[in-house]
């Protein structure tokens, strides 16, 4: 079992920053493939970011990359989303998540551990 906290939401201009961060309880953060995800009302839930346990696989949805960064600090047990030039379609509950990782790649479902997200609300 594994508890995430997600921080770091808010209200943003267009063009504006912010970063995310999902704070993981237990000593097998290591282990852990994470991702992020958000949904925006009235659309489905869309992955928008994932690494695998060690930071050498990284994904990213199309319409986020060059503008959005996924780390992991394994030593506090923390997962960040950097955020830059935030445009108005950002704007969603962004929630953290984690499963057990794969041999090769990083996944990007099958996530069976989730927080209870943050709002992003990005005005133009």
């Amino acid at each position: 079992q594994v508890q995430l906290v997600e921080s770091g939401g808010g209200l943003v201009q267009a063009g504006g920053s912010l970063r995310l961060s999902c704070a993981a309880s237990g000593r097998t953060f290591s282990t852990y493939a994470m991702g992020w995800f958000r949904q925006a009302p009235g659309k489905e839930r869309e992955s928008v970011a994932a690494i695998n346990r060690n930071g050498g696989y990284i994904y990213y949805v199309d319409s986020v990359k060059g503008r959005f960064s996924i780390s992991r600090d394994n030593a506090k047990n923390t997962v960040y989303l950097q955020m830059n030039s935030l445009q108005p379609e950002d704007t969603a509950v962004y929630y953290c998540a984690a499963r057990g990782d794969q041999p090769m790649g990083v996944p990007i479902e099958g996530y069976a551990y989730w927080g209870q997200g943050t709002q992003v609300t990005v005005s133009s």
